[in-house]
């Protein structure tokens, strides 16, 4: 046996082996970083899904949770009420009847609205326009803090009701006044986070227009007569669809209209 000229095939049969096992570790290695670099951005995503958003807000970069309660009215605030008919109801809310009806345009504006309420209504200021519903007959606002909506929250709501004349002839009014702020301000999500968590929900569908996008609050916790509201951010899609996200926690919120009232 010619044991030198064996050794020398054990030798080149190794180093073989050794270039085979290198080179399919560099591929691995290389085929890795390709699919990390692959990966796409969220921007690179939407504009695939042809999701397209404008300039996103630029707010406060924290928020703190805040501690509210629906106020009682008095008899003496409303009786400061003038050219009206106006009753207590459970004394969290008021409904007024107009002894003169006011007359809305064909095309209504909400500006049409507003020096009637901040004339007449209590707090009028603070509450601003959400929605005109022609089969309910409601045109509805949300009271706001610190430029920040309630959102669907019926203890801080103004309720107008108009005819088929076209007249407003009577209104209900909530309002919740701030307890306190519960915790020290935290970081808020960024909102193009919070259509990042939209989009991996698929809440956000293809060739989807984001039409406004806004800070607010919504309800956390309802307790008996007081409720915990945390910021949240609304969505707007195709200019009709409202979608809410945590905007501290950033999780989806299902939120509709009637919800948020404490319980007695």
């Amino acid at each position: 046996m010619d044991w030198s000229r064996i050794k020398t095939i054990f030798i080149l049969t190794f180093l073989v082996l050794d270039i085979y096992l290198v080179y399919q570790f560099m591929n691995t290695r290389d085929a890795t970083q390709y699919e990390i670099l692959k990966e796409a951005t969220l921007e690179e995503k939407l504009r695939n899904d042809d999701i397209t958003y404008g300039e996103l807000p630029d707010t406060k970069k924290k928020e703190q949770y805040l501690s509210v309660r629906a106020k009682v009215f008095t008899f003496e605030e409303t009786e400061k009420v003038k050219g009206q008919s106006v009753s207590l109801g459970d004394g969290t809310s008021i409904e007024v009847k107009l002894e003169k009806p006011f007359k809305l345009t064909s095309k209504f504006q909400p500006a049409e609205l507003s020096d009637f309420i901040k004339a007449n209504i209590f707090a009028g200021e603070q509450y601003k326009f959400w929605s005109k519903n022609n089969e309910t007959g409601t045109i509805t606002y949300y009271q706001e803090h610190d430029s920040k909506k309630f959102y669907y929250n019926s203890n801080a709501k103004l309720t107008f009701f108009f005819n088929e004349d076209n007249e407003v002839t009577s209104y209900k009014q909530t309002y919740l006044e701030i307890i306190d702020e519960l915790s020290d301000a935290e970081e808020l999500l960024p909102p193009l986070r919070a259509l990042e968590t939209l989009y991996k929900k698929g809440l956000l569908k293809p060739k989807s227009k984001i039409t406004d996008f806004e800070l607010g609050y919504s309800t956390l916790v309802s307790l008996t007569s007081s409720l915990v509201v945390t910021p949240t951010w609304r969505i707007e899609v195709n200019g009709k669809e409202n979608l809410f996200v945590h905007a501290i926690e950033g999780r989806v919120i299902p939120l509709s209209d009637g919800e948020n009232k404490m319980t007695e």
